[in-house]
């Protein structure tokens, strides 16, 4: 018994920020933003435009290409931003509400930026383990770039965060795609290094938070976090990846296409470099920059758009969230 993807779709909001807009308002050079960065410019959800707008629009695109009626979805799984409409809600019923899946329940997945690998490897497992479950609808969604404070040096890192979304039909009859394994790792020292300060229970909103300007994202300690991450990053990516092929009978020379959540030009550079990728077999979306979990499956539908995927290809999606959990998914092109 196999799971397979029988169709993927993605959706850009309409306004790009520029890599010159980034500079302006960070204070960075506009060559720091291109080069280092690896930042063309981004695209930015209008101020109306939540995470469930834009996660049900990308469903309502997959039903109506794969010829899907909304009452055939067993389940609505919203895999995306953390940072949704409201606070203390859950998107995915309201996701399920909006493309009329009147037979769907509603699964909600909270893994922030290795959203894609761990969405498909939790479908996938949830629908081998439950035979009645025929057709998953998976979405995602992020306007993390609303959250940012480009006056904060301390987030900087975080200046490439922009909007958009995916989504992936899961069915067990043919499809374009056959999903094979997972794997994950975990650090959890790393779980108080990026937040937002404030707004939880441990530092309730009040006038002084908002005054303070401590409802955007921060770093507590940038440079620690930079001294400890960068050591171990790119040796966790290849943990996953190698592991992942692995339990698929796979190895990292078999990696037809890698789709990797976006990253700064280096750290994108060193990820071809362990995982012996050449660059023209991977998807850079330097036009977009990071979007929680959105990036892989975005750059998979990309892929399969312009035709670069033949049958037999082996498809890398390659994640990291923070907290940190770094996660990789293969898939198969049928």
């Amino acid at each position: 018994m196999s799971v397979r993807i029988a169709a993927t779709t993605s959706y850009l909001p309409e306004r790009w920020m520029t890599a010159a807009e980034i500079a302006a308002a960070s204070g960075m050079s506009e060559q720091v933003v291109v080069e280092r960065f690896g930042l063309r410019g981004k695209h930015i959800a209008a101020d109306d435009e939540h995470v469930s707008d834009m996660a049900a629009r990308v469903g309502s695109q997959l039903l109506a290409e794969a010829g899907t009626d909304p009452d055939e979805v067993d389940v609505v799984v919203y895999y995306g931003s953390s940072w949704k409409d409201y606070p203390l809600w859950h998107a995915a019923p309201r996701i399920t509400e909006l493309l009329g899946c009147g037979n769907a329940f509603a699964l909600e997945l909270d893994y922030v930026s290795c959203g894609t690998p761990v969405a498909l490897r939790m479908c996938r497992n949830l629908m081998l383990a439950e035979p009645g479950l025929r057709t998953v609808l998976a979405v995602a969604a992020c306007r993390e770039s609303h959250l940012l404070d480009y006056t904060n040096d301390r987030s900087r890192f975080a200046f490439n965060f922009g909007d958009g979304a995916a989504g992936a039909l899961l069915t067990r009859e043919a499809g374009v795609a056959e999903v094979l394994e997972t794997s994950m790792h975990t650090d959890g020292s790393f779980s108080h290094h990026v937040m937002v300060p404030a707004g939880g229970s441990v530092e309730p909103a009040s006038e002084q938070t908002v005054r303070q300007r401590r409802h955007f994202l921060d770093v507590v300690d940038p440079a620690g976090m930079k001294d400890r991450l960068d050591p171990v990053s790119l040796p966790n990516f290849q943990r996953v990846a190698e592991d992942a092929l692995k339990r698929s009978g796979l190895s990292l020379a078999d990696i037809s296409l890698l789709c990797a959540l976006h990253t700064k030009r280096s750290m994108h550079q060193g990820l071809l470099e362990v995982l012996g990728v050449p660059e023209e077999k991977a998807i850079y979306l330097d036009d977009t920059g990071h979007m929680s979990g959105v990036d892989p499956l975005l750059a998979l539908d990309r892929a399969a758009r312009a035709g670069r995927l033949s049958s037999g290809d082996i498809v890398l999606l390659l994640a990291a969230g923070t907290g940190y959990t770094w996660a990789a998914t293969v898939v198969r092109w049928l």
